[in-house]
């Protein structure tokens, strides 16, 4: 059901797109306008309604962080009055932004059909903050039951504290210390990794002090957070900061009010925040596997170096830009395998020809290292360096050399064509290191399109071959071919991996052949019926191959259903 909850949302997006698209370009250009003219209050009062067609449309397509987005960005154009004077600047400014990052983010989920609420949460904050609003958490969408707390402690080993009232207090002044040191690093933007290991520190001895009070929970997990943080080289954002800020306010407590302070709970909105970062973490080390499987988590797939790069794409160029620069690098590289083919076939060999490739391969890694991707430029320039070594010895590579060499240009091409969907980011760039999975290989996804392609031409031949089969008083001419089209379209499914379309497909060409065209009397209703229905599910079905969407399977089993059920 959540696959067929995700296809549907994915599908009612792609029928809105362009129409979200349109709208956002409208309250740009409205937004725009107020600003060079501030006593414009019909632009202004556009752009709010614009925005709230936005938030409409995101709630019918349940995008969460877009609702929020519009929601913020509808109170902020409402706190800016016609003719605004400058001190409105900042509120001005932060909308434009968020209307330019929300443009992106409609890019990027039409691209990767998952929804991370999370990338938009920084500029939504920051609309807030203009407004001198208090921002959200980094756990604003994160949901967790948290009646049950399970022993944050248990895991960790803390030596009881058995000294005392006076040494008491010293400890948790030194322990303070120690934690207002990571924290001024933390702001500062001083060497994370050292403030991590104090926070951890300082979070153990503070456990300690608590003596297994309510309060020693809470330190227990900072101590495992900062460890994990730590671990993963999870980097301090300003969320993160005014968690860790907020986090003072009870070592404070320790050290004024004293034991009496250890006998209350944490909040459980910093507990929320602080079992975010270990899901977020995407560590598997036992304590935090510990933690989060007591709370029915585990860690998330898309961990938190993963959501940064992603944010990232947010803020630099747009679908339009890259798909013009994978352009642009894909005609240098057809222009390399042209020569690479000449070589291979040994027409007309040059030893000059090496010479052009390296420049080429060259110049690659040039434009490659500028875009940051270091992996694929360095693959070009090594290939380069053996071209002009080749060269150098005044020979021409052996089959070998350039199957390698075409090998690592063909990577690179893998690598490009996928910067539209991945952007440019570190990911993009280690797919040049053999890490792409079949299924994300570009060739193999062009299979999979022309297979879709093959498979609705079938399926429209084969419900038309049955009507046609129905009209003309079962005359079975009309199926002749229909058995032999369906299993080539089989065997298409069957090779981009889709077994369980190819099964159901399977079924339906040995329920033709079988009850249509060997039978001798003419077949009932409700096996027409039950065929119909069938090829509609797998029609239906297959409108998703080749998308950037999980299959509807539910589909699949109304297909196999519609067949049981007449004994197909």
């Amino acid at each position: 059901m959540v696959q067929s909850s995700l296809a549907t949302k994915s599908q009612s997006f792609d029928l809105v797109k362009s129409e979200i698209e349109q709208t956002i370009k409208q309250a740009e250009s409205s937004l725009e306008r107020f600003q060079e003219n501030r006593e414009s209050g019909e632009d202004l009062q556009n752009c709010l309604d614009f925005l709230n067609q936005l938030r409409g449309i995101f709630v019918l397509v349940e995008l969460r962080g877009g609702i929020l987005l519009c929601q913020e960005a509808v109170i902020m154009a409402n706190d800016v009055p016609v003719g605004a004077n400058d001190d409105k600047n900042i509120l001005l400014t932060t909308l434009s932004n968020a209307l330019f990052i929300l443009r992106r983010y409609v890019e990027y989920y039409h691209q990767q059909r998952e929804d991370h609420p999370e990338l938009l949460l920084p500029v939504i904050n920051e609309l807030r903050e203009a407004r001198r609003e208090k921002p959200y958490p980094e756990s604003r969408f994160f949901e967790v039951d948290l009646k049950d707390k399970p022993d944050f402690c248990g895991g960790l080993v803390i030596p009881a504290f058995e000294g005392a009232e006076a040494e008491y207090e010293i400890l948790a002044r030194r322990m303070r210390l120690t934690f207002q040191v990571a924290l001024l690093g933390m702001l500062r933007d001083r060497n994370p990794v050292v403030s991590q290991k104090l926070i951890s520190r300082s979070a153990r001895g503070f456990a300690r002090l608590c003596q297994g009070a309510p309060m020693g929970q809470m330190w227990c997990l900072v101590a495992i957070t900062a460890d994990t943080m730590l671990d993963r080289a999870m980097p301090f954002t300003k969320a993160r900061k005014r968690m860790f800020m907020r986090i003072e306010k009870y070592a404070r407590e320790l050290v004024y009010v004293g034991k009496v302070a250890t006998t209350k709970d944490a909040p459980d909105s910093l507990i929320r925040d602080l079992i975010y970062l270990l899901y977020r973490s995407g560590s598997g080390n036992p304590e935090v596997k510990a933690v989060l499987s007591a709370f029915r988590l585990t860690p998330a797939e898309f961990p938190d170096s993963i959501l940064e790069a992603h944010a990232r794409r947010l803020y630099g160029p747009g679908a339009d830009v890259l798909k013009s620069l994978t352009e642009a690098l894909q005609d240098e590289l057809n222009q390399l395998k042209d020569k690479l083919d000449i070589i291979e076939r040994g027409i007309e060999p040059d030893l000059a020809e090496l010479s052009s490739i390296a420049e080429a391969l060259e110049r690659l890694g040039n434009t490659l290292v500028m875009l940051d991707l270091n992996r694929l430029a360095s693959v070009a320039r090594e290939e380069a360096a053996r071209l002009r070594a080749w060269e150098a010895e005044s020979r021409l590579p052996g089959e070998d050399e350039l199957f390698r060499l075409a090998d690592s240009v063909l990577g690179i091409e893998d690598a490009v064509m996928q910067i539209v969907n991945r952007g440019i980011t570190a990911e993009t760039d280690a797919l040049v290191g053999g890490e792409l999975s079949r299924e994300e290989s570009v060739y193999f996804q062009e299979a999979v399109y022309v297979v879709a392609d093959e498979a609705r031409g079938a399926l429209t031949l084969a419900k038309r071959a049955i009507t046609a089969f129905v009209e003309s008083d079962y005359d079975k001419l009309h199926l002749a071919n229909l058995p032999a089209t369906l299993h080539s379209i089989w065997g298409g499914l069957t090779m981009v991996n889709d077994s369980g379309a190819a099964h159901v497909l399977e079924r339906v060409a040995a329920s033709i052949q079988e009850r249509l065209l060997d039978a001798r009397e003419a077949p009932e209703n409700q096996i027409l019926e039950a065929l119909a229905d069938a090829l509609t599910s797998l029609e239906y079905y297959i409108e998703s191959i080749g998308k950037r969407e999980d299959k509807n399977l539910d589909l699949l089993r109304l297909a196999e259903t519609s067949m049981d059920e007449v004994g197909l």
